[in-house]
């Protein structure tokens, strides 16, 4: 796979310098470099589709996650190419081409082995979750009532605009969501730091039980996520509540 990015970014230089300036490159030259990208391309696919689905389904995601943005971003270079005048190296063709190198040089930080894998996207759904708590810590501190200092309105009821700020109630409500985030972010912590010193790879039942740990932290993280955002005022009590559940 290593190799196959590293020809795949070559191509890509190639084929940008051949039509950073005039003359138009010449038919037959053209179709030596299309021929040139298409096999880069069609050998980064056929490195990915070698990969074993008994490696573990967390590592072959991240390799064809990674396979794929190649693959994009040598569209979008050609397509950059295809539309922008032969006059001269146009900022889009230059960006295009940084994309093909920034997403070949990504082979090089891929996991190796399931275990990897998985520790990787433990750690990126303990980030995710880690940025809702510290939002919602920073929105609480910020979030104090603007109207206290002022007088229920006698025939309404109510102060200022409550859309802008928690009430008394939201805010019993929201100490257990918080805990509810803390314990989220505490239990992801500690399986992160078991996988990375005692997980293990070696064996069909161990690269399962990987996968089965990072498709729960999956579906974690994004529901942290939703309930910090059913947080903010105006608060839907019932909106949290189906989101703690």
């Amino acid at each position: 796979l290593d190799q196959t990015f590293k020809a795949t970014s070559q191509e890509a230089t190639k084929l940008s310098l051949a039509f950073s300036r005039p003359p138009l490159t010449s038919a037959e030259d053209c179709r030596k470099l299309s021929e040139d990208v298409q096999n880069a391309i069609l050998a980064v696919a056929t490195v990915y589709y070698w990969l074993p689905k008994g490696q573990g389904t967390t590592l072959r995601k991240m390799v064809r996650d990674a396979t794929t943005e190649v693959v994009e971003g040598m569209i979008q270079l050609t397509e950059t190419i295809l539309s922008a005048p032969l006059e001269s190296l146009s900022q889009e063709q230059l960006i295009s081409t940084g994309g093909v190198w920034e997403a070949c040089e990504q082979v090089s930080n891929l996991p190796r082995d399931n275990q990897a894998a998985v520790a990787s996207a433990l750690a990126a759904c303990l980030g995710v979750v880690k940025d809702a708590l510290e939002e919602m810590e920073r929105a609480l501190v910020e979030g104090q009532d603007p109207y206290s200092d002022i007088m229920e309105d006698e025939e309404l009821g109510f102060r200022g605009n409550r859309d802008t700020y928690w009430s008394e109630a939201d805010r019993k409500l929201l100490s257990s969501c918080m805990g509810l985030m803390k314990a989220s972010k505490a239990c992801l912590k500690k399986v992160l730091g078991v996988v990375k010193a005692h997980g293990k790879a070696d064996s069909p039942e161990q690269i399962a039980q990987l996968d089965d740990l990072a498709d729960i932290a999956n579906e974690i993280s994004p529901s942290v996520d939703e309930l910090a955002l059913s947080m903010y005022p105006p608060m839907n009590q019932l909106a949290v509540r189906l989101n703690v559940s």
